[in-house]
């Protein structure tokens, strides 16, 4: 479907042909169809899509325009909309968004444990085999076990272990650390014995890794972090090209209730118009920082202060003996997220307090640079452990905050260690 301008005056849509999805094959960009991917939607004058905040839509008033349900086909447009459990305006402009930037048929949920929850009540497998990642997607891999009585196996389980049906889970890259995984490698295994991938792109947005190229089944994102980018917004996505998968998972999410608000919807729209620019800085900003970061550890000039306060740095990037596969599956940056494990618990719980730029925070993937304890979230990790979300800020001035960082714990060790003077 070629681009044109939208029809002057508001039209109807016959409600028994919705319009296709935006040109797939398309020959555009990614950067390009982030922005015109959902022109079909439009029906007024608006270049900026409106935001639809109603839960119920009106019937055509011509009887022979009224089209039962089960006569649906996704994606409605703004005129058969029901219910917006069911569908809704703005979180359909979302999903065609979505599919060109993710490869795949898409839906979007209130959060992203919602979406992974969603799509273990779908699957339903006896065992799932996972890894060290994100504390909360094991939480809900705890409420499947206690639902179903499913196997939870370790990441490098025995190939023999798995059976069809099951599921390995794979985070690339890993929270907290930003560290990668090679996602065909665990393709294999699983396809060897009749399992699923399932790959929490999170951590690797589009832009930087396409998990279906290296064999994955279902990619899921948390979209509050960087699909949103702006730190105002919580979002689940799952994306999949197995036949009938996304149009099951839409029946059942119906149930489940775990749709997005019309203003996340709204929101998620906005920001995906950018998500290519902002994510390429992010992760370009990360690995100028780590770079910097090791090496300080490594014995650079002037990095006294860094050594003194810092036991390792953790990214993809540094991953030196893996860049066979892993510049393949990331050939555009390694991710915008990176841990620090310092000397001691009280250096990482004092460092956040020292920096202007860098605020204190959970989550990640917004424009501006955070910093957490990670302890203060994540009962599971070592207590040094600091992870740092790089946004969009000039590096050297990240750099700089840093290392300003670095060297008031200094004074303030320095100062510990002389006793304070005594009188007669």
């Amino acid at each position: 479907m070629p681009l044109s301008a939208p029809p002057s005056g508001i039209q109807a849509i016959s409600p028994s042909i919705p319009p296709p999805p935006f040109s797939s094959p398309s020959t555009h960009r990614p950067s390009t169809l982030a922005i015109h991917a959902d022109d079909q939607l439009n029906r007024s004058a608006d270049v900026a899509p409106a935001l639809h905040v109603s839960t119920t839509f009106r019937y055509a008033s011509n009887p022979e325009d009224l089209v039962t349900i089960k006569n649906f086909k996704w994606p409605l447009p703004n005129d058969m909309h029901v219910y917006s459990r069911l569908t809704a305006p703005t979180s359909t402009r979302l999903e065609i968004l979505l599919m060109p930037l993710l490869h795949a048929p898409c839906l979007t949920y209130s959060s992203g444990l919602a979406a992974l929850h969603g799509l273990y009540v779908f699957l339903n497998p006896k065992r799932i085999s996972i890894g060290i990642g994100y504390h909360g997607s094991h939480g809900v891999l705890g409420l499947q076990k206690k639902m179903t009585g499913c196997e939870i196996l370790g990441l490098e389980c025995a190939e023999e272990e798995l059976g069809p049906g099951d599921v390995i889970h794979l985070e690339t890259p890993v929270n907290p650390t930003g560290e990668a995984f090679c996602i065909e490698k665990y393709a294999r295994k699983a396809h060897a014995r009749g399992a699923f991938l399932l790959v929490d792109a999170t951590f690797g947005p589009p832009g930087l890794q396409d998990p279906f190229v290296w064999g994955a089944d279902v990619v899921m994102h948390a979209g509050t972090k960087y699909l949103g980018g702006h730190s105002d917004m919580l979002c689940g996505v799952l994306a999949s090209n197995k036949e009938g998968w996304v149009e099951e998972l839409r029946e059942e999410r119906t149930y489940l209730g775990s749709v997005m608000g019309s203003l996340e919807g709204w929101l998620g729209v906005r920001s995906l118009r950018t998500l290519e620019i902002r994510v390429q800085r992010q992760s370009s900003n990360c690995q100028q920082l780590v770079g910097w970061i090791s090496g300080m550890l490594e014995g650079a000039e002037g990095g006294e202060m860094v050594r003194e306060a810092v036991e390792k740095v953790q990214h993809a990037s540094l991953q030196v003996a893996d860049m066979e596969w892993l510049r393949d599956q990331m050939p555009n940056g390694y991710g915008p997220v990176f841990a620090i494990a310092m000397k001691s618990e009280s250096l990482a719980r004092r460092l956040p307090s020292k920096l202007e730029l860098f605020h204190h925070a959970t989550s990640l993937g917004g424009v501006e640079s955070l910093i957490e304890w990670r302890a203060m979230s994540d009962m599971t990790v070592d207590t040094r452990l600091l992870r740092v979300s790089v946004g969009l800020e000039h590096w050297e001035d990240l750099r700089d905050d840093l290392m300003r960082g670095f060297k008031a714990l200094r004074e303030e060790e320095t100062n510990r260690a002389v006793p304070a003077d005594s009188t007669a």
